[in-house]
């Protein structure tokens, strides 16, 4: 399963500590090191585009159905792709907001399935009330994203098949599978 991103520099670690169960995906670096004095042959290591390491506990941990990935607002702005959930508008991360449906001053929590994506002025608007009592409608239902979607939602610039890698990882019924399937760029809300 999907970890975490790591730097070209750690997988080449990996790979020297003989840490690679195998790997996918295209070849990315080939990273030269010395020669052999007794040889005369240097050495080399591929560094392909997914690299899988065997027996981390971390894979049993984040592949629990009941791991819930930390919040934070970079990641919660990509799972709502940059979109206000209340006016629908898109906008720069600078001019977005963490909202909380329910307000945490009225017993609402700071997680995932609590909080959306919304611009200032439609945070402000609402306030300390519900959308509700706001006259407001939210655009989507928030989702609390599983340990692949997160980290899909933390990649900047992801490889074809490192998304495809991913996407095989995503719920069936995942907004961001549905998102990511549509043809010609075409964007949705959740």
């Amino acid at each position: 399963m999907p970890l975490e991103w790591i730097t070209y520099q750690d997988a080449v670690r990996l790979y020297y500590l003989d840490q690679v169960a195998y790997t996918c995906g295209r070849l990315l670096y080939r990273v030269r090191g010395g020669y052999n004095a007794l040889t005369g042959r240097r050495s080399v290591i591929e560094v392909n585009s997914i690299v899988a390491t065997a027996g981390a506990v971390q894979a049993t941990l984040k592949g629990n159905p009941a791991y819930i990935p930390p919040l934070n607002n970079a990641t919660l702005f990509r799972r709502d792709d940059q979109i206000c959930l209340y006016c629908g508008d898109s906008r720069r991360a600078s001019e977005l907001s963490r909202d909380h449906v329910r307000p945490i001053s009225r017993g609402g929590q700071d997680i995932w399935m609590n909080v959306v994506t919304a611009c200032k002025r439609c945070n402000n608007h609402k306030g300390n009330r519900t959308p509700e009592e706001a006259g407001m409608q939210l655009l989507a239902v928030p989702f609390t994203p599983t340990h692949a979607e997160y980290v899909y939602l933390q990649g900047r610039r992801i490889l074809a098949d490192q998304m495809a890698f991913l996407r095989a990882h995503f719920p069936r019924r995942s907004p961001l599978r549905r998102r990511l399937g549509l043809a010609s760029g075409q964007r949705r809300l959740l």
